[in-house]
């Protein structure tokens, strides 16, 4: 769409991870400012992010989104009638409910079987 629109391609892919970038810099000094830094600060932040994803789409931006809050939305009402302590595990069964139900996600477009 940039070269459509008469933009430089490459200047915009520069642009947009510079963005992407210092955005996630940003969000790594704020989250080392709230908890403790260690190698591993940001391994529940990635893997609730890939969760969300998988549950909403991969490679459609709104299925990530709808991913999350549903996500997010399971993780909080788990915590609140179970116990915080089972998050994690309600986030990852949610993820094998969906990998065995559907698959592609919410948003997702289904795969076509090779045909052989």
């Amino acid at each position: 769409m940039a070269e459509a629109r008469g933009l430089d391609r490459d200047q915009t892919i520069l642009v947009a991870f510079l963005l992407g970038s210092a955005l996630a810099g940003a969000a790594g000094v704020l989250l080392a400012c709230d908890a403790d830094m260690t190698p591993a600060m940001g391994l529940r932040p990635l893997l609730m992010g890939i969760i969300a994803v998988v549950i909403g789409g991969i490679g459609s931006v709104p299925g990530a989104a709808l991913g999350a809050i549903l996500l997010a939305l399971a993780e909080n009402l788990g915590a609140w009638w179970i116990s915080s302590m089972w998050r994690d595990a309600i986030a990852f069964i949610k993820l094998v409910v969906f990998l065995l139900a559907r698959p592609q996600g919410f948003l997702g477009t289904p795969l076509r079987r090779a045909a052989v």
